[in-house]
């Protein structure tokens, strides 16, 4: 018999909001987390605003002890911790005494992209000057990919599966979907599941040599990340984490604690980069299979879903997105759910992005709100053409919400479809 699992602790690490109260304000209000930085215009960025977590007034101490904190240069592990430890703690669960036994139950699947990239700049310069004694002990632990599940599985003492995933925008949705499959198939109790990014020129300057970074919002940076707008020229690059605690419901039943939503299923897939696929391109079938595929494994049907969270950069590709949904689902019109992009909040965290989503539509399931789409008051006529513009709030409604899809698309022609519900 199948577990089932359920979402018993949050954790975020949001530009528009660090700790799930001032992300869930920011969220309700239409708080957008989007600045402008001086160091991109100097650094001659054409694209000189982004979205980055205001980490300046927490106490690390809280987070990491004053060794760890020596030389700590990775802001993309800062994020994880600081959303990773929060999640745990909000499920009422405690760290191991650093002499006792691992938690046999309790794994970590953490995703990121790329991580310490500042700490691997310094560490290149040092090297190239001839100082590799100068490194430090830290510079390995925080530059390598799976640093951020390595550092959380030493803080917690979690003795399960403790590892890392990586696919791109992709990242932080399969992390959820691949910690829920470990406890549904009863491998682990408990698993914190997330994603993180770093931030900075280093990260996003690939971006804007691309050139789908938009130039024209400089001097207006809350109006720069324009999902389904007819006016979006790009998407805003942020950074940060999101954290989920994902327990089986007898685990959390049996520990009382609070329970914000249920895993129903989902799916996972590639497009092979063929068929219109690429590496930065969708292939449009494997899309349309991936939420198929979710709906049914997760048990339910697509008139079912009363609410989409999309991927939805602010690209081309928006209208693009919405079709798949459409084909999708068999839904248009009126008979479309509602749907909702958070990145216009505080733009594209990368591999962040789908863990900090997935804690937006928890808290959309357990505050019974639909969270409301900044700047597309100038609705794409491609997409109004095919859904209701009454499907798509510009404002946070009170709305009965009992199933959501969550989906993530990525580099590498990746996809990923959640299917949360209310518990």
């Amino acid at each position: 018999m199948q577990n089932r699992v359920v979402i018993t602790g949050l954790g975020v690490c949001a530009p528009n909001g660090v700790g799930v109260k001032d992300f869930l304000n920011a969220l309700s209000k239409g708080d957008s987390g989007i600045q402008y930085f001086k160091e991109l215009e100097s650094l001659n960025f054409s694209c000189q605003v982004a979205g980055e977590p205001n980490v300046k007034e927490t106490n690390l101490n809280n987070y990491f002890s004053n060794v760890q904190l020596k030389g700590l240069d990775s802001s993309g592990l800062i994020y994880g911790v600081i959303s990773g430890l929060d999640a745990w703690k909000d499920a009422g669960l405690d760290k191991i005494a650093s002499d006792g036994q691992p938690d046999w139950d309790s794994g970590i699947l953490f995703g990121t992209g790329i991580l310490g990239v500042d700490k691997f700049r310094e560490s290149i310069y040092k090297v190239d000057e001839g100082n590799v004694r100068r490194l430090g002990s830290t510079s390995v632990v925080q530059t390598m990919a799976s640093g951020i599940s390595a550092y959380l599985g030493g803080i917690l003492g979690c003795g399960n599966q403790v590892t890392t995933n990586s696919s791109a925008c992709t990242t932080g949705t399969e992390a959820v979907l691949m910690g829920y499959e470990r406890i549904k198939l009863g491998k682990a109790k408990r698993m914190l599941v997330g994603s993180c990014s770093d931030s900075g020129p280093y990260v996003w300057g690939g971006f804007d040599a691309m050139r789908i970074l938009p130039r024209k919002y400089n001097e207006n940076p809350k109006a720069a990340s324009r999902p389904m707008s007819a006016t979006a020229s790009g998407f805003i690059p942020g950074s940060g984490a999101g954290a989920l605690v994902l327990e089986s419901l007898d685990s959390a039943l049996e520990r009382g604690t609070t329970i914000y939503a249920e895993v129903l299923g989902g799916a996972i897939n590639s497009g092979g980069q063929r068929a219109g696929g690429s590496m930065t391109a969708p292939n449009n079938e494997a899309v349309q299979r991936c939420i198929g595929k979710a709906i049914e494994n997760s048990e339910i049907k697509a008139k079912d879903i009363d609410a989409i969270n999309g991927h939805l950069t602010a690209t081309s590709k928006d209208p693009t997105e919405i079709a798949n949904w459409i084909q999708a689902l068999n839904l248009s019109g009126v008979d479309f759910p509602y749907i909702n992009s958070f990145k216009s909040h505080f733009g594209h965290c990368l591999a962040a992005a789908g863990s900090i989503e997935c804690v937006g539509v928890a808290l959309q399931l357990k505050e019974q709100l639909l969270f409301g789409n900044l700047n597309c008051e100038d609705l794409h006529p491609e997409i109004e053409e095919f859904i209701s513009s009454t499907k798509i709030p510009q404002k946070t409604i009170k709305k009965e919400l009992n199933i959501i899809a969550k989906a993530s698309f990525g580099f590498g022609d990746v996809n990923a479809c959640a299917i949360f519900s209310k518990y």
